[in-house]
This record gives C-alpha cells, sequence and structure tokens, in this order.
C-alpha cells in the first residue's frame, strides 16, 4: 500500500534531504545547482512523496505555479525497484487533483525522449505534445500540457 505525504511551500530539511536522496537514486547523480537552487529558494512548492508500508520513500513529484491559470509539473521519479508499480500515476492523479482544487486551468510539463516512461505515461494520463525546443545542452525537450479545468 503506498500512501502519499503532501507538502506545501518551501521544503523543511527533512523534505529536502528525503527529494535529494530519491534524486540521486532515480537519475544516478545529485542534483544540480539549478535544482538544488530551486528547492532551497521556493516558496510556492507543492511536493508530494510517495511512501511504502515501511514508510520508505519510493517516488516523489513536484511543481510550482507557473502562471494564475497554469501549474507546472516540474520533476519527480520512483527508484528503479519499485517501478511497475503505479506509483508515478498516483503521484500524478493525486497533483492533478490538487490542481483541479486550486482551479488552474492547465498543467503544463516537459520531458525528453529519452524518458520515453514519462511521455508516455503523461500522454497516457490526457496530456497533448504541444511544442519543442533545444536546450542549452542540445538535447530537444518536449512540451505537453493538459487541461484540467474552466
Amino acid at each position: 500500500m503506498i500512501h502519499i505525504i503532501e507538502k506545501h511551500g518551501a521544503p523543511d530539511e527533512d523534505t529536502l534531504h528525503t527529494i535529494y536522496i530519491l534524486y540521486e537514486s532515480i537519475f544516478g547523480k545529485p542534483p544540480g545547482e539549478k535544482v538544488r537552487e530551486r528547492l532551497e529558494t521556493a516558496t510556492d512548492l507543492l511536493v508530494l512523496i510517495a511512501r511504502n508500508e515501511e514508510e520508505q520513500a519510493v517516488g516523489f513529484k513536484m511543481g510550482y505555479r507557473q502562471d494564475p491559470a497554469t501549474w507546472y509539473s516540474w520533476l519527480g521519479g520512483v527508484l528503479p525497484e519499485h517501478r511497475g508499480q503505479g506509483i508515478a500515476a498516483l503521484l500524478m492523479q493525486h497533483q492533478h487533483d490538487w490542481v483541479k482544487s486550486r482551479h488552474y486551468r492547465w498543467i503544463q510539463t516537459k520531458t525528453m525522449n529519452r524518458w520515453r516512461g514519462m511521455l508516455i505515461l503523461n500522454l497516457k494520463h490526457g496530456f497533448n505534445i504541444i511544442g519543442t525546443y533545444t536546450g542549452n545542452d542540445g538535447h530537444t525537450r518536449i512540451i505537453l500540457q493538459k487541461e484540467v479545468g474552466r
């Protein structure tokens, strides 16, 4: 049984620690300067942490207000040994329900082709591809958007 812990605003030290451990385990490297800066200075974050029955953090999802009508689903992932259990979908649905209850109209996110699992999950949950661009690193980003309310 997975349950979701919901945190709003600036993350406390325990939440930051949990996110940093999950991030490194999921992505194979510690979070870069831009991620750490956003986490350590943000006041508008929604942080969701998925915990299993042993209270182990197994995944996370974060986002923030992009503009009055749009929520940006920023960053997330599930530990490799816990994938394929619907945890990412559960985190996504929790975030979308929260966003809709706050009367946002849109959720937007970005991904890359190399994160195919996330791209497919987004498409399965109603996102549409609305554009692409090439980042400073030369990698193509895919911009996705979903309408959640009017």
